[in-house]
Parts: C-alpha cells; sequence; structure tokens
C-alpha cells in the first residue's frame, strides 16, 4: 500500500483581486510567441505553450505566465498546467469509490456521491510543480477556484477520527509505459496537524465545472500551500497508517525538491512541502518614449504563510536592490502581479532578482536565485 502510487475571490471570503501591472496585450491574444513591446528572456527553455504534451507520466501542459494580465490570476482549465497525464487505464468516474482503512486495516468504500452532496466552495489556491524552473519558462504554476471538502471531515462522515495515527492519501497511477523523469506511485503521508493547519480538501470542482481528467477527475487533493507533488489526483484511497510509518516513493522521490533534510526512511521525519515565498518576473515591457525607450517589469509574487511585504528588485550587474514600485500584498494562496519602471543605465546583458526584505521571512529559492531571469537589451 505505501509504495503506491489562487485574483479574484481568493477564498469565499478574502476579497478583490489586486489590479496591479498594465500588460502591453489582452488576456485572450493567443497570437506569434514573439510579442510586439516584450523583452524576451534568455538562456531558458522552449516549451510548448498551452498543450498537452505526450500522454501518462510524460505529459506535460505548460502555461504561458508572460500573458498574465489581472483578468488572467485564475487559470482556465484548459490552460491549467500538467505535470502528469491521466493513467491510460483510470477507471470510469461513475465506478469510482473511495476507499477508506481504519486503524486495523479494514476498508470501506466511500461513494463520491456522498462527497459530492457535501461539496462547497473552498476559494482560489496555486497549485506549483515542485519541479518547476527555467526549462519549462516557470509555467508549471497555475490558481484555479476550488470546490471540495475538507479531507478530515470526510473521515469524519466514516466514523473516523484519526488521532495520534497518519493520513496516507493514495491515486489511481498505473501507466502503460513507463517514463524516466517520473515515477510511477501517487501517494503521501500527513500528520493530522497538517491537515487541519492548511485545511487540505478533497477537490471535485475547479472553476465552476467537475475536474477535468487531466486534473484528478473525480476526486484530487488540494492541500493549500504545499507543492503540487503532495496534491495527490485520482484519488481512490484514504487509510491511518502508524507515526512510524514509512515514507511514500512520491515523498522520496520529491524529497530534494520539497526541501528535505536528506531522505528521511520514516514519514514523521518530512517537513512539511510548503511553498516559501517567492516571485518572479514575467515578462519585460518595452515602450518608445522620445528619442530612447522605457521598460517595465510586470511579474508574480505567490508562496508563505502571509503576504509578503518588503519585495525588492535588482538588475545585476547593478548592485542595489530598490522596492518593487508597485506592489501591494495580496493573498499567498494565490498569486498577484507587481510591476516596476526601470531605466537601465545602458546596453547589455541584465540579471533580474527579487527577494524579500523581512528576515524573519523564510525565502530559500529565492535566496539562492533560483527564479531569477536574464535580458539581452541592444539598444535602450
Amino acid at each position: 500500500m505505501l509504495s503506491r502510487r489562487a485574483f479574484l475571490g481568493a477564498s469565499a471570503s478574502s476579497g478583490t483581486l489586486t489590479l496591479l501591472g498594465v500588460g502591453a496585450f489582452t488576456a485572450d491574444d493567443d497570437g506569434a510567441r514573439e510579442l510586439p513591446g516584450i523583452v524576451p528572456f534568455v538562456g531558458e527553455g522552449d516549451p510548448v505553450f498551452g498543450e498537452l504534451t505526450d500522454s501518462g507520466l510524460a505529459a506535460r501542459r505548460v502555461l504561458d505566465l508572460s500573458r498574465l494580465t489581472p483578468d488572467e490570476l485564475v487559470t482556465r482549465n484548459a490552460r491549467f498546467f500538467v505535470r502528469t497525464g491521466p493513467p491510460e487505464r483510470l477507471p470510469r468516474a461513475a465506478d469510482w469509490r473511495i476507499w477508506i482503512r481504519d486503524r486495523a486495516g479494514t476498508a470501506a468504500a466511500l461513494p463520491v456521491d456522498r462527497l459530492r452532496a457535501l461539496a462547497r466552495p473552498m476559494g482560489a489556491h496555486l497549485l506549483e510543480c515542485s519541479g518547476n524552473g527555467p526549462h519549462r519558462r516557470f509555467g508549471l504554476l497555475s490558481a484555479a477556484r476550488w470546490t471540495g471538502v475538507p479531507v478530515l471531515e470526510a473521515l469524519a462522515l466514516m466514523g473516523l477520527a484519526p488521532g495520534d495515527h497518519r493520513v496516507l492519501v493514495s491515486g489511481f497511477d498505473e501507466h502503460n509505459a513507463p517514463d524516466p523523469r517520473s515515477l510511477a506511485g501517487a501517494s503521501w503521508v500527513f500528520s493530522v496537524r497538517d491537515l487541519a493547519a492548511t485545511g487540505a480538501f478533497l477537490a471535485l470542482g475547479m472553476n465552476g465545472v467537475p475536474l477535468p481528467r487531466e486534473h484528478g477527475t473525480p476526486v484530487r487533493l488540494i492541500v493549500p500551500g504545499w507543492y503540487a507533488c503532495a496534491c495527490i489526483k485520482w484519488v481512490d484511497e484514504i487509510a491511518l497508517v502508524p507515526d512510524d510509518a514509512p515514507a511514500t516513493g512520491q515523498m522520496r522521490e520529491f524529497a530534494r525538491r520539497t526541501h528535505q533534510l536528506g531522505v528521511p526512511e520514516l514519514a514523521r521525519d518530512y517537513l512539511p512541502a510548503r511553498i516559501d515565498p517567492a516571485a518572479l518576473p514575467v515578462r519585460v515591457e518595452r515602450r518608445n518614449v522620445g528619442t530612447g525607450q522605457a521598460f517595465r517589469v510586470v511579474g508574480i509574487v505567490w508562496g508563505g504563510a502571509r503576504p509578503v511585504h518588503g519585495l525588492t528588485i535588482r538588475f545585476a550587474p547593478d548592485v542595489g536592490s530598490v522596492l518593487v514600485e508597485d506592489h501591494q500584498p495580496a493573498n499567498p494562496q494565490t498569486w498577484s502581479l507587481w510591476s516596476h519602471a526601470w531605466r537601465p543605465p545602458q546596453p547589455g546583458r541584465y540579471t533580474i532578482r527579487l527577494q524579500v526584505d523581512d528576515p524573519g521571512v523564510r525565502t530559500r529559492r529565492l535566496d539562492r536565485g533560483f527564479y531569477d531571469r536574464t535580458v539581452e537589451l541592444e539598444t535602450i
């Protein structure tokens, strides 16, 4: 069993979208890859945007972050990133059952219809693949509005109280073809404290419709604020396991990407797979002004347990960081746009780095330049 394998309405009551940054194009502009007035980033991959490529374990869909506007901060289902596609042997949704196992291992089936009867809006939440990076232009990142039922409520529905046990959530992951970039097996062991603190829920709907097939229909797990590798798709089993339960293959595979201290053998020794506060430039806009050019960097900020204050930007080789001009802290469960006017002193290559000017906030990926992006300016 253990070897198996967010801003408009950021939550039901969290307010409205912060309107920051003026785009050079509209949300429905799906034209050429290189857009007028946009300075391309260099030294990154060249993924296919918006299309589901390959299938099964090898399937990917990459969101084009350069096109984000205030109207697109909730990602349409057809554009929402995909890291793993539906297993070829996925059972029909009409036949789906979630097996709930108690401390003794006795299983009872929880029909999906019982969950649907209890499903309610759970707010907008962002998911980021723990393997997101420049090879896919950081496009394994999206936000949606979800409906569902909290995990602990689903267990209570079946008469189970975890107590001092841990909770193993597993998903159907039987694929016909292997993929060298991913191990088969989708499951994660959670403490009751983490399930309660995050408000982890079983999602049945996405942006007002039932979950699409590639996003986990009929049921997937959402753990707000955690990397998507812990947000199991096609959930078909939830089990109470002892406190000394071993880590699953999924936990071990993504140990490095979720900032673990090595690869612990026991699930209880894993740190929560939380996303630290992060920020990323998504486009550099260029406009002609008089005899020269003016530049504006537009980006996003997300992650962490509370809104980010003190967001700074640096244009290396310049040595100094300055506060981002247009940034209003928003709900970290989704993302918000920021923008910053830039007047480079001369042509050349510049690396754009964001940081958080708050020593009390952990920003491991930002600290090592993980989200840095580079542009080459031939003229200014």
